[in-house]
């Protein structure tokens, strides 16, 4: 992903379901999140976001997390950012990763971010180049082939998110912090009739070998 809390707002509920399971997750985030918390410095901003993601990971049983030293705000799909998904890939050797939506918008109302964006097509770009490719990719998207449900999870999900106290509390200082993590987390497993009815997080298939 490429910043801290993008695995909350998106995956957290799945990535619970999965850790609880047995399963090993690796966060792998191309930047700090210098530039998130407005009015604060980026060389504050950094080591309190980092913070701030080491603890939702925990909360989600996520042990292993990496922070890259890519630009917050200016993310581009260089050669520099390939490079480092490469290795990471390489040496890491997951069967299934998980990547941010880099399409246009979840809907009219919510536009792609640029480092989405960027980041979303250096992943698939990597993915592509490797000769040892893992079995699945898919990004979190609004563009459905899978989802995984996770009623169970929902909870965990909200107090994962709420982590980013500080983020949260400067991104809308009206709406206490838990709040606003539930509405979101409310958002992104929303009951779906075509599964059911079921609680879902959803994703898209974007690469399959073997």
């Amino acid at each position: 992903m490429p910043h801290p809390d993008d695995p909350e707002y998106g995956v957290a509920a799945a990535v619970a379901k999965w850790s609880t399971a047995g399963k090993s997750v690796v966060y792998v985030l191309a930047s700090r999140g210098e530039a998130g918390i407005e009015g604060m410095a980026p060389a504050a901003a950094g080591p309190a976001r980092e913070i701030e993601q080491r603890e939702s990971a925990r909360i989600v049983g996520v042990e292993s997390i990496e922070f890259w030293n890519f630009p917050d705000s200016a993310i581009q799909n260089t050669p520099e950012l390939r490079a480092a998904i490469t290795e990471v890939i390489t040496r890491v050797q997951p069967q299934v990763i998980i990547s941010i939506y880099g399409g246009p918008g979840w809907g009219p109302e919510y536009l792609n971010q640029s480092d989405h964006i960027e980041f979303a097509a250096a992943v698939l770009q990597a993915y592509d180049a490797l000769d040892d490719k893992p079995r699945w990719l898919f990004e979190n998207s609004p563009d459905v082939t899978h989802v995984e449900e996770v009623r169970d999870f929902v909870g965990v999900a909200v107090e994962s998110l709420a982590a980013h106290a500080q983020y949260l509390s400067v991104l809308d200082p009206a709406t206490p912090v838990v709040e606003q993590a539930r509405a979101q987390v409310e958002t992104v497993t929303a009951a779906r009739e075509d599964y059911d009815n079921q609680r879902v997080v959803t994703f898209e298939l974007k690469r399959r070998t073997r």
